[in-house]
């Protein structure tokens, strides 16, 4: 194997490595952000609404329909249905995670890490807060958005890195919660596109 070149199995140990190692340096860092990372009236603001929205799941789904019916080719088809499904796909994702990890939104503990029993509302996701599910979104679909148009990838990362601040900001999610949610959307992403799209021509 040519290390300059590794394959694809190598590829997904080093993202996996490099994902556990950022989210553990979140969560070391979530009583400090906590503490410093705060803006409490961020969605008053028009560029917090504006970040935030990144992860309403309906707005991608409006822009992966006006996407498709302004497109006629059977590529360009695939990809509106892909915008669509990412950050669909990966908002479900973390409303399991959600469930099986069952942490509760920093704001209900004073910024401590509090559990919810699994006899308490075991099907419910109110309170909890690991992953974000704005952020979950948001990372879901900007991560088929910088595939589709990677010259401006910074700008659709960006995007989504800002709607995950928002959450952090107005103390409804740890910076551990954002963390994960961005990786989890991002591997969505990832492996649909992977699945789904067609090869360059």
């Amino acid at each position: 194997m040519d290390p300059a070149h590794p394959t694809r199995a190598g590829r997904g140990l080093l993202f996996g490595l490099g994902a556990v190692a950022l989210i553990l340096v979140a969560s070391l860092a979530d009583s400090w952000a906590f503490a410093h990372l705060t803006l409490p009236r961020v969605n008053d603001q028009d560029w917090g609404r504006l970040l935030r929205s990144m992860g309403f799941l309906p707005l991608w789904l409006v822009a992966g329909v006006a996407f498709y019916r302004s497109t006629t080719t059977p590529s360009g088809r695939r990809y509106a249905v892909l915008l669509m499904a990412a950050p669909t796909l990966s908002g479900a994702l973390g409303e399991v995670l959600k469930l099986l990890i069952r942490r509760e939104r920093p704001g209900l503990n004073a910024g401590a890490y509090a559990f919810r029993d699994f006899a308490d509302r075991p099907f419910s996701t109110a309170g909890l807060g690991m992953p974000s599910g704005h952020a979950i979104v948001a990372f879901g679909a900007c991560a088929i958005l910088a595939r589709l148009w990677p010259r401006a990838r910074v700008i659709w990362y960006g995007l989504a890195a800002g709607c995950a601040l928002t959450r952090v900001l107005a103390r409804a999610h740890f910076l551990s919660d954002v963390t994960v949610a961005g990786v989890a959307g991002w591997t969505v992403a990832a492996l649909l596109w992977h699945r789904y799209a067609l090869p360059p021509v």
